[in-house]
């Protein structure tokens, strides 16, 4: 963890904005790097909140890009002014653009039933010449079932330069730390939903809303079921402590 971060209730959010992201990830290909990105919101600092183990593979990627705008309006309470959103399903879209010039090759890792296949579809006609090395929808195992010889081979096999994991949080941070060592892709990044949002699966939020904090609200109006959870017990929690922390009555280290 050699870059800077923000010490959010023991998880560290990289302070960056999308520009700099984007060079990070083109200095972790050219140098052969093997780094996994971790996208963060609220949701998985409380995640890593309830996992001392879960905390310290998160703490210990490449980078945790400020997913969530709480997250970006702390960073720049600690005095990093220039952080923007670096939000999982723009990463992607910028990524793809971006890395086009480069050469970059994709390799996209999850989502459910043709996702993957969908997805690379569509990011074909959006980014003509986009190089995809491969796709692979994988079934619903644990992450050591998931975490397999087999998988190992088929993805190395492909040679990406960017794997894209999409199994949701937290099963994709604990997949990337697991898969590290053994994948000889550069970088590997956990985008979660941006699957199903570029799929066409699921309805993202406007623009607006994302930009004001109120994504969650959307999510949680289309998804009450599977979200409720996160939104309402999470987001309040969240808030509670984050009031410890910044009043000085807890200490969070960042292990």
């Amino acid at each position: 963890m050699g870059s800077p971060r923000v010490n959010v209730l023991g998880t560290g959010i990289s302070p960056i904005s999308m520009p700099t992201a984007l060079s990070q990830i083109d200095d972790w290909i050219q140098g052969r790097a093997r780094q996994y990105v971790c996208v963060c919101t609220v949701h998985t600092v409380m995640q890593c909140r309830r996992s001392d183990a879960l905390r310290r593979l998160v703490n210990a990627s490449g980078m945790n890009t400020p997913d969530g705008m709480p997250l970006v309006w702390l960073s720049r309470m600690a005095g990093y002014p220039d952080v923007t959103r670096v939000y999982g399903p723009d990463l992607m879209l910028a990524e793809m653009e971006h890395g086009q010039a480069a050469g970059h090759r994709h390799y996209f890792y999850g989502g459910g039933a043709d996702v993957a296949s969908r997805l690379a579809q569509r990011m074909r006609e959006r980014f003509p010449g986009l190089r995809i090395a491969g796709t692979h929808t994988p079934p619903f195992k644990s992450v050591d079932e998931l975490s397999s010889d087999d998988t190992v081979e088929l993805i190395n096999r492909a040679e990406p330069d960017i794997v894209w994991v999409g199994i949701s949080t937290p099963k994709q941070e604990l997949w990337m730390a697991r898969m590290r060592a053994r994948l000889t892709a550069p970088v590997l990044i956990g985008v979660g939903a941006a699957f199903d949002f570029h799929s066409g699966t699921v309805a993202q939020a406007p623009s607006w809303m994302q930009r004001s904090g109120l994504e969650w609200l959307f999510r949680l109006a289309h998804e009450p079921r599977r979200l409720w959870r996160r939104y309402l017990v999470d987001n309040p929690w969240f808030l509670f402590e984050l009031a410890q922390q910044k009043l000085g009555l807890r200490r969070y280290e960042l292990t």
